[in-house]
């Protein structure tokens, strides 16, 4: 096309994948939009609406005041509550000038990279991963390197795993527990066992994405950066979304070495600045108030997991483990694989994603996107009924393939 400028495009932009799970709600959204009745799990979004106490906290801060610019690194009543929760739910012991809040996780996690790496470091991505990890780590100039844990071992990497990529150029491990996408969740001895490996490197720094924290099915949380022998090189990285159901509000945190916090805010400061006032204090009502809300929520989620468990195992080739955390489940589909209905063929994830939206009108995100693309990251962030009608539409219309 004579108009068409994409080359005019920065190559760091040309060489990043849209997101593949905002893709897939946009394509939701088109059929919806159709008037198609689309049964949407592809989104990692409780369906839950933020805790009223919280919403409260967010009025009265209005009220008294914070609608003005905040500190880079966060309103000190934020941070100091983030050190608070972190003594109490995760013996983690950082001062207020270890932690920066950010405008969500995510930017937490790029304002890492942008701080620690270089051109050509190497940065390993325990997968599946979260689908942003990637282009995160390209975008700042690292090479990303996939260590992959397959479903027969729970999507889990093995301390020899972990050893056979580390070299002299890897600069950052990046893994999230309990993980998104497989809802996997690593043990106390396994992160101790990953640990051994990671001491024998002193200049290489882990990325613990602990945003799943209160939606754990296995018992306590444990967190990495509570290893007495790696604890300097941990950064802990969490925020309100998940466990607050508090999305759209945007706010992220993170805690590690000072250095590293400081050059996190170093960034920060010129790209974004620090988050909104208001939605802070309400953070910080939200982390030292009641969390039974923050129960409840997690209770549902157990009761849907072992629902969504049952009814996918019943359906014939798809493959299930049973995930102890988050709200997703990663079923393999790959027998699948080579299967068509009429002139639709399923050849890969992709494929199959894309069969199950336009057959049965159900919006799952492929594999693919996170690193392991034999499987399918499905969410069950929503009612029950939901989940056993869009059980029902991808079984008939699997049947269908032959």
């Amino acid at each position: 096309m004579a108009n068409d400028k994409s080359n005019y495009l920065s190559v760091k932009l040309r060489n990043m994948t849209e997101s593949a799970t905002l893709a897939m709600a946009q394509k939701a959204r088109a059929l919806k939009n159709e008037g198609h009745d689309v049964i949407a799990l592809s989104l990692g979004e409780p369906d839950f609406d933020t805790p009223e106490h919280i919403k409260d906290a967010a009025k009265k801060a209005l009220d008294e005041g914070f609608t003005k610019y905040t500190p880079v690194n966060g309103l000190p009543q934020l941070r100091n509550a983030i050190v608070e929760k972190f003594k109490r739910d995760n013996d983690l012991e950082y001062s207020a000038d270890q932690v920066v809040v950010s405008n969500g996780a995510k930017q937490c996690i790029a304002n890492l990279c942008l701080s620690l790496l270089d051109e050509g470091d190497e940065a390993i991505i325990l997968t599946p991963y979260w689908v942003s990890y990637f282009d995160i780590v390209k975008f700042a100039g690292g090479k990303p390197v996939a260590v992959k844990g397959g479903i027969e071992q729970d999507f889990k990497v093995t301390p020899e795993q972990l050893e056979s990529a580390v070299n002299d150029n890897t600069k950052m491990i990046i893994f999230s527990s309990p993980c998104n996408p497989t809802g996997s969740v690593y043990t106390k001895d396994e992160l101790i066992a990953l640990s051994k490996v990671i001491e024998k490197y002193e200049n290489l720094y882990v990325v613990s994405d602990e945003i799943y924290e209160y939606i754990n099915f296995s018992g306590k949380h444990f967190s990495i950066g509570t290893i007495e022998n790696i604890k300097d090189q941990v950064v802990t990285v969490n925020g309100m979304s998940k466990g607050f159901a508090m999305t759209g509000w945007r706010l992220g945190y993170m805690a590690g070495p000072k250095w590293i916090m400081d050059a996190c805010k170093k960034v920060q400061g010129q790209f974004t600045s620090g988050a909104n006032a208001f939605g802070q204090m309400a953070a910080a009502y939200a982390l030292t108030s009641d969390m039974r809300p923050t129960e409840v929520m997690a209770v549902a989620y157990l009761r849907r997991k072992k629902m969504i468990g049952e009814l996918l195992s019943a359906i014939p080739g798809v493959k299930v483990n049973d995930p102890q955390g988050a709200f997703y489940i990663f079923p393999d589909v790959s027998s699948y694989f080579g299967k068509a209905a009429g002139d639709f063929k399923v050849n890969d994830s992709n494929d199959f994603a894309e069969y199950i939206l336009t057959k049965a009108h159900v919006a799952l995100v492929s594999g693919a996107a996170f690193g392991e693309p034999n499987c399918v990251r499905i969410s069950y962030a929503t009612s029950e009924e939901k989940i056993q009608e869009a059980c029902s539409r991808i079984e008939k219309a699997l049947a269908l393939l032959n």
